[in-house]
């Protein structure tokens, strides 16, 4: 079951973390957005890493 749940949860992280980067960005704060844009990318490695084309789990 968790072979599913991960990687699911991993890519509705990078659309909240898509959010989340538009609203600091509208409201002119841009530190955040480096914090974001890192959890973003974790977040992406771990959805390509459970789905792509040579999945991490075999």
């Amino acid at each position: 079951m968790s072979q599913i749940l991960v990687p699911v949860s991993a890519i509705c992280w990078v659309l909240v973390m898509i959010g989340a980067i538009i609203i600091h960005l509208r409201h002119g704060d841009a530190k955040p957005v480096v914090g974001n844009l890192i959890y973003l990318a974790l977040a992406a490695f771990i959805a390509w890493g459970r789905f792509g084309p040579e999945s991490f789990t075999g």
